[in-house]
């Protein structure tokens, strides 16, 4: 029997920096996803953001609808739709729309907002918009049930709202809510019985915090009379392979310091020392990011499977470390060599190639005397000519006499 198949997928921010065309570099995300579509992975998230320059997409849905169109497995998510920046009931319309327009292929990620930057521009306060997810996530998730919501807040108004068409997936798309370190995500996913979506699993803050985030969430599901499945909880990580490590270091020089950058001068995310150590060693030493091989992305799930108890999805961070060709072959081969790992895909191969080489004594036993009652038949009816000598040899028979050698 098969094990327990996990998905994978990415979490495509995206992070551009500026030296090239925007154009191009939103192109190329959607040309990422057709490749993991073509290659089997299961799903990709798209984030919403409006400031600072790198993370270029406004508008995840907009993404998801051109995407809709050019794949045909791959199911596509907000990763993450920000909940203060819109009015719930038109943002809920839209996801609707979605998971029709996709065939129940939309997923509905949502979070507080990740960049300060984003908020001022709107005049929300940054210490306001864990409440105001909260506020938001209490009337979408009955409208994407197709109930009808009345509810009233100092930001917004719903009076006897609903959705003009029922949910095409039932009871509602897949939700999932964002969570770094902090409870407010796990909290908000376990009140309404949806998925986690942790973004920083493999940084040291995320991942000392996951276990207990979870416990947080089954407990505010059992709380809610609700109930939370292991298989909905995704974690996220950043991911590079090659053939070899020495050639997915080499890969990464290209675009690894620009996203330092970012991270360092606008984001502020202490992701990797700035102290003039070689940051592909700081991040490979504190486990935040794989670079290097197959079997390194193998032991940094199964690390991650061990301190989490268990999850559903591991999603790579879409990063441009490397260029395009070799970014793509790194998700190339962790579908090739990483993901069967996890989903038992060659469970089955083994066993039969493990039964066929225990029995290969009997099984050729048998095929040499099914092919030797076949020569002597030959034999009885044209004697041995046109028998090649060692067939003859192997079967202990001795040319007639006369016959040309």
């Amino acid at each position: 029997m098969a094990g327990t198949k996990m998905r994978f997928g990415a979490f495509i921010a995206p992070f551009h920096p500026l030296a090239e065309n925007p154009t191009l570099a939103i192109e190329r995300d959607i040309e990422l996803v057709q490749w993991m579509d073509k290659l089997g992975y299961d799903e990709a998230w798209i984030g919403e953001h409006h400031s600072a320059g790198y993370e270029l997409i406004a508008s995840p849905e907009l993404f998801i609808a051109t995407l809709a169109e050019r794949t045909k497995n791959i199911r596509l998510g907000t990763g993450v739709s920000s909940l203060p920046y819109h009015q719930p009931l038109m943002l809920a319309d839209r996801i609707n729309q979605l998971d029709h327009i996709t065939r129940g292929r939309v997923m509905f990620g949502v979070g507080p907002g990740a960049l300060p930057s984003d908020a001022f521009m709107m005049g929300i306060e940054v210490a306001k918009q864990r409440d105001m997810m909260d506020e938001a996530l209490d009337v979408i998730v009955p409208l994407l049930k197709g109930e009808t919501v009345t509810a009233k807040t100092d930001w917004f108004t719903l009076n006897e709202a609903r959705l003009q068409m029922t949910p095409y997936s039932r009871p509602h798309v897949d939700i999932a809510v964002a969570s770094q370190v902090s409870p407010t995500g796990a909290t908000a996913a376990g009140r309404h019985g949806v998925g986690l979506l942790s973004i920083g699993a493999t940084n040291a803050g995320g991942f000392n915090a996951l276990a207990s985030n979870w416990a947080i969430c089954e407990e505010k599901a059992k709380d809610n009379g609700k109930s939370v499945d292991r298989a909905n909880w995704r974690l996220v990580g950043p991911v590079h392979i090659a053939e070899t490590a020495e050639k997915a270091r080499e890969n990464v020089r290209f675009g690894l310091e620009k996203w330092l950058y970012y991270f360092r001068e606008v984001a502020a995310l202490p992701l990797a020392p700035d102290d003039g150590s070689d940051p592909v060693d700081a991040l490979i030493n504190s486990g935040m990011a794989v670079i290097g091989t197959p079997e390194d992305a193998i032991a940094q799930i199964e690390r991650l499977q061990e301190q989490s108890g268990g999850f559903g999805a591991f999603l790579q961070m879409a990063h441009n470390w490397a260029d395009f060709e070799q970014t793509k072959r790194s998700y190339e081969l962790f579908a090739r060599y990483v993901m069967p790992k996890f989903q038992g895909l060659n469970e089955n191969r083994k066993a039969s190639l493990d039964w066929a080489r225990s029995n290969r004594e009997t099984f050729m036993g048998q095929a040499m005397a099914a092919v030797g009652t076949r020569v002597a038949k030959h034999i009885e009816e044209k004697g041995t000519d046109n028998i090649r000598p060692e067939i003859l040899e192997a079967m202990g028979i001795k040319k007639d006499k006369g016959a040309a050698e």
